[in-house]
C-alpha cells in the first residue's frame, strides 16, 4: 500500500482566506504588484505541501488562487471583462507552477554515507 499525505482542508480553507484579505487589501494595486505579491505567497504555500501523492490537491489550490485573482480584478470595475482566459494566462505569466519539490522519504532519509571511516 502506499501511504498518502494531503494537505488537511482546514489548512487549506484558511489559506485561502487569508489570500483573499490579502487580494482585497490590495484592491488598488497594478497587476503586476498583485503578481509578485500572489507569486511570494503561492510559493512559499508549495514550498511546503508538495509532497508525493498531493500534486493533484496543489493543482486545485493554484486553480483557487486564480479564480480568488479573477474576482477580485473584475470587482475593481464594472465594465471589466477579465474572464478564464484571461486569469489563465495571468496565472502563467505570475504564479508558479505546480510540482512535487520534495522526494519520497524513503529518498530522502536514505544514509549516502557509511558509518565508519575506511580504514580507521
Amino acid at each position: 500500500f502506499m501511504l498518502i499525505r494531503k494537505t488537511r482542508r482546514d489548512r487549506m480553507t484558511a489559506t485561502l482566506k487569508a489570500i483573499k484579505d490579502g487580494l482585497r487589501r490590495r484592491w488598488h494595486y497594478s497587476i503586476p504588484e498583485q503578481g509578485k505579491w500572489l507569486r511570494r505567497v503561492v510559493q512559499g504555500y508549495l514550498n511546503y505541501h508538495s509532497v508525493p501523492g498531493n500534486f493533484p490537491t496543489m493543482q486545485k489550490f493554484r486553480t483557487h488562487v486564480t479564480n480568488l485573482w479573477r474576482r477580485a480584478l473584475r470587482r475593481r470595475s464594472q465594465k471589466d471583462d477579465t474572464t478564464w482566459t484571461k486569469a489563465n494566462k495571468l496565472a502563467a505569466a505570475w504564479l508558479p507552477r505546480v510540482r512535487v519539490l520534495h522526494p519520497w522519504p524513503v529518498e530522502r532519509f536514505t544514509a549516502r554515507h557509511p558509518r565508519q571511516e575506511p580504514g580507521a
